[in-house]
């Protein structure tokens, strides 16, 4: 019989990321999907997905563990972890404390600091105002008439710095439409969408030592890291499945779980 496997699965507003691990950690596979409306529904495709891509049977899967604003949804999970903590564990699995961890999603984002011992010693959130997120990201691609998988392309091609100055994302999509008749270019508008984006995130905390950029938006959306190492100065590590990030801390947690849970029934048999 092949040894376990530990699934993870991330419901975030936008998508619904998935990741297994072997026995070992070693992640073998990931998968993401559409949220939409039905959370349950989107985690039961991810999933079913995930094994498929990594040639698993459900029954050789020993756990299924939840994170992100839907991981109470997801019924079908054995057990659930705050995204702090997954996304914590998710970077710990590519670069070792200290560090500081910046995740930027869909409608948050969060700054997590974690010591030399790989604890979690603080943490910020913006959970008030999209702005700083994916979803700003979206409504400047709205108001710039481009697809938001184009922002970065058309950002690449600015040449004057443009401040936005709006701290709302209603506000600031206003603000666009204003500079646009003023006659400020598209793609300078876009790279000014990316530095408002990382102004907010350094706002939120002070960043400092090793950095690890984790979420969506830093995965798809280079210029935020990029701009992000010029603030602080110096690099981020952007690591690979920087989007699923969640999902493998989760699934690395339902491993540490069941680890220690077959840990403590050894010991209590040999008492």
């Amino acid at each position: 019989m092949a040894p376990p496997c530990f699934a993870g699965i991330d419901c975030g507003s936008w998508n619904t990321k998935a990741a297994l691990v072997d026995a070992g950690g070693r992640l073998v596979a990931t998968a993401v999907s559409r949220t939409g409306a039905d959370v349950l529904g989107a985690a039961g495709r991810v999933l079913a997905e995930l094994l498929e891509r990594a040639g698993v049977a459900r029954a050789e899967v020993a756990a299924v563990w939840s994170t992100g604003f839907g991981r109470h949804a997801i019924t079908f999970a054995d057990g659930s972890r705050t995204e702090l903590d997954a996304h914590a564990r998710g970077a710990l699995h590519f670069v070792s404390g200290p560090l500081t961890v910046v995740d930027i999603g869909g409608q948050d984002a969060k700054i997590i600091l974690i010591d030399e011992a790989g604890r979690r010693v603080s943490h910020k959130m913006n959970r008030k105002c999209a702005a700083g997120t994916g979803s700003f990201l979206e409504e400047m691609a709205l108001r710039l008439d481009v697809k938001i998988g184009d922002l970065p392309g058309l950002a690449a091609a600015s040449t004057e710095e443009v401040e936005l100055g709006s701290f709302c994302t209603v506000f600031t999509g206003t603000e666009v439409l204003g500079l646009i008749r003023q006659g400020k270019r598209p793609a300078d508008l876009a790279r000014a969408a990316y530095r408002s984006v990382v102004k907010r995130v350094l706002e939120m905390e002070r960043i400092e030592g090793r950095v690890v950029a984790t979420g969506g938006v830093v995965a798809f959306h280079p210029m935020v890291v990029t701009l992000l190492e010029q603030a602080v100065g110096a690099p981020v590590t952007l690591p690979e499945h920087a989007q699923e990030m969640g999902a493998l801390g989760v699934a690395l947690a339902a491993r540490a779980a069941s680890q220690a849970e077959a840990e403590a029934a050894g010991a209590a048999g040999t008492g």
